[in-house]
């Protein structure tokens, strides 16, 4: 790899890119709108994704800046040690190298995940879908712009134009060294990638997040915070699939039937197991496999359990390892709920959809990792980082 670029130039690319996002603001939604009149499919979760409007122009703006504010994470010292001998030997954080990125119909990742990636002192290499080739065309012709307004190679960017073969090709037997990839997508994405990838992959997982509502909940809190997780963003991986309801919840009955309406009111699809199967309005499921689908719709499963355990017994076998939220009063059942459920993120009466690196802090995300190693939940800035040992001597010989 080539020398690392020192942070003054890393941030000057990057604000850079925001004066040339506005400039282009035109180009790159004229771009998006032959993209999104190509796309025939009938999938509304990636249609979403694919669109770029001015919502999602300045949220890539907003990225960009979030990131010049963040410290560098490169090169800071996390352990010290003085040998008997004298030497001085200590670890400090350092880039992957060169990362590549292969995601679906998302122009944003294009800023948002490549900006996080060049900051931390990365090469990147993006493979997006055909869907939306035209706007990731115009965003990496806004990235070497920015790089050679900075007297930086273009070649810290790069776009690989190659179609599934030419990707299982590379993947196989890449042509120039990759050190990471990160795969955005759909499950079949992900599998494809681990299936050929000869180096790291970081899972982008999918979601499918459960929501338990305890026998101690607030009726009102529950039904607000499901409507929000369910319905706000459905192409969203932080977006809820299943509900679980406490078979001795006090006023169950008039919670179901609230909830009912309210989800019918966003012509949501709700499908039941059989302690609900009944309501009007509503699909009994037709086997358990329903229980492990991310759904990416307007459709929810409303189940019953009979027990906290069950609960997270429940949670456990058949999330996707994303969120997972409990809604009630008591502080020590949901202590219980969130050391137990083996989740990226657990929550105690909020919403699932805070599951993003904005949300949490961190100023974007690369990604959110399902995987426990080396970094799970949401990936920022400082976890896009690896480590390396720097040891100090003076002829020290063993």
């Amino acid at each position: 790899m080539s020398v690392i670029l020192n942070i003054d130039k890393r941030n000057a690319v990057l604000k850079s890119m925001i004066e040339w996002i506005k400039k282009e603001e035109s180009a790159l939604l004229e771009a998006n709108k032959k993209d999104l009149e190509a796309y025939s499919g009938d999938d509304i979760a990636m249609y979403d994704r694919l669109k770029v409007d001015d919502d999602k122009i300045i949220g890539m703006i907003k990225s960009l800046k979030e990131l010049t504010l963040l410290n560098d994470p490169l090169n800071l010292e996390r352990f010290q040690f003085e040998h008997e001998n004298g030497l001085q030997i200590s670890n400090r954080t350092a880039p992957f190298g060169t990362v590549l990125i292969i995601y679906e119909s998302r122009p944003d990742v294009t800023i948002e995940a490549a900006g996080i990636a060049f900051k931390s002192g990365n090469r990147i290499l993006l493979k997006g879908g055909k869907e939306s080739l035209n706007s990731n065309l115009i965003l990496v012709d806004l990235w070497h712009k920015a790089l050679r307004d900075n007297q930086v190679d273009t070649d810290w960017v790069s776009y690989l134009q190659y179609d599934r073969s030419e990707t299982q090709a590379f993947l196989e037997n890449p042509i120039q060294k990759v050190d990471l990839i990160v795969p955005r997508g759909g499950e079949k994405l992900i599998d494809f990638v681990k299936q050929h990838a000869t180096c790291p992959v970081i899972v982008s997982g999918r979601g499918n997040n459960f929501v338990y509502i305890d026998a101690e909940a607030d009726l009102q809190m529950a039904v607000d915070i499901i409507i929000n997780a369910k319905t706000t963003k459905i192409s969203a991986c932080n977006a809820l699939d299943k509900v679980l309801i406490a078979a001795d919840l006090p006023r169950k009955q008039q919670f179901v039937q609230n909830l009912l309406l309210e989800l019918q009111k966003s012509k949501v699809e709700i499908l039941t197991d059989d302690a609900f199967s009944a309501l009007e309005g509503t699909t009994p499921i037709k086997d358990e496999s329903v229980w492990i689908e991310e759904f990416l719709d307007y459709k929810i499963v409303l189940g019953q359990v009979a027990s906290l355990k069950e609960a997270i017994s429940k949670i456990n076998t058949f999330g996707g390892g994303h969120s997972a939220a409990i809604i009630t009063a008591n502080e020590e059942t949901a202590a219980t709920f969130m050391n137990s459920v083996d989740s990226a993120a657990v929550y105690h009466n909020a919403s699932t959809r805070f599951t993003d690196g904005g949300q949490f802090g961190l100023g974007g995300e690369l990604a959110i990792s399902t995987d426990k190693l080396h970094q799970r939940g949401p990936i920022g800035l400082q976890h896009l980082v690896t480590n390396k040992w720097f040891v100090k001597g003076n002829g020290q010989i063993r």
